[in-house]
């Protein structure tokens, strides 16, 4: 691809309390081909008590010295905005400017590849209206394709143009107002999305949990849009600890991290196919979470994420 006509996308990356994890996102990210072309733009959410205050102050102190970008831009947050809010404005300010962003988090492991990928997808399907998204990350599924499609976006790794992100979509009201004017939505996202989103929508709407994302899902779902993947994922989420404020608990959405990559990936012209969707919604379900955990009772370490999992929902 020849980058000199086409700038390359400004690179968002929100940050918490934790030093470790934020570390080595940075240190993948520098890895990567495209990341000395890139323009860095690090958002810090402020703490919300003495102690996680003084862990973002860690951060921060970190982020200060972080270089091997086109450049660096720190955003540090007085007060604690919430994970939600922190993006929707975080991203709503960049892309506003740049008209595309790829965005990520403090807990998340990109392969040296990663930038190259979106970068060419976000080219590549720019004036394609049905792709809304553009995902780093991926669960396996069986394809004989380098990228795949689906209706569901996710939310390691992704990538978007502004025509597509306003804060408006984020409304807890208005979305509130559609689900009670056509009770069959639930239904159809369930079917279309997954099992878990109904419930996680819901929740969200209740100010029950602080997910950006479904809301974000549901825009694709409301507008018949869709994500495109690379079929070998190009993130690592390494944020499922005791110390996480949205990742506790146990990662079902096990893929390995694609290093090696020696052919250019070949994007393809939009298009869902059955296969492949009931490959990746399986993930969702119920049944696939429930054998996966049965399937960690075979060594000690699962037995111990099993444990730890049980203590945090008692």
């Amino acid at each position: 691809m020849n980058y000199q006509n086409n700038k390359l996308a400004p690179i968002c990356l929100f940050t918490y309390n934790r030093l470790n994890e934020t570390k080595q996102t940075i240190k993948a990210l520098q890895r990567n081909h495209l990341a000395s072309e890139s323009e860095l733009f690090i958002f810090s959410d402020g703490g919300k008590n003495d102690t996680t205050k003084f862990k973002v102050n860690e951060v921060r102190e970190f982020i200060k010295t972080v270089k091997g970008f086109k450049s660096v831009k720190i955003f540090e947050s007085k007060e604690n905005k919430g994970l939600a809010n922190s993006i929707i404005h975080g991203v709503s300010k960049i892309i506003q400017k740049f008209g595309q962003v790829i965005v990520l988090e403090d807990d998340l492991i990109t392969s040296p590849n990663f930038l190259t990928f979106m970068n060419e997808a976000l080219l590549f399907y720019k004036n394609q209206s049905k792709i809304q998204t553009i995902n780093g990350y991926s669960v396996h599924i069986e394809t004989k394709n380098d990228v795949y499609f689906q209706r569901r976006p996710f939310s390691w790794g992704w990538a978007t143009w502004n025509e597509y992100w306003n804060k408006e979509l984020f409304d807890k009201q208005d979305i509130k107002k559609q689900l009670e004017s056509n009770p069959n939505i639930l239904k159809e996202l369930k079917f279309k999305l997954g099992a878990d989103i109904p419930n996680m929508l819901l929740d969200s709407i209740e100010n029950i949990n602080d997910s950006w994302y479904v809301r974000w899902a549901y825009d694709h779902f409301k507008n018949n849009k869709l994500s495109v993947y690379p079929s070998r994922s190009l993130i690592e989420n390494i944020g499922f600890i005791e110390e996480s404020t949205h990742c506790q608990g146990i990662n079902t959405y096990v893929s390995e991290l694609e290093n090696n990559y020696v052919k250019k990936i070949k994007l393809r012209q939009a298009q869902l196919l059955e296969l492949e969707e009931n490959y990746f919604l399986n993930y969702f379900s119920k049944l696939y979470k429930i054998i996966f955990r049965l399937k960690l009772l075979r060594n000690k370490h699962g037995r111990r994420l099993l444990i730890n999992e049980i203590k945090n929902r008692i």
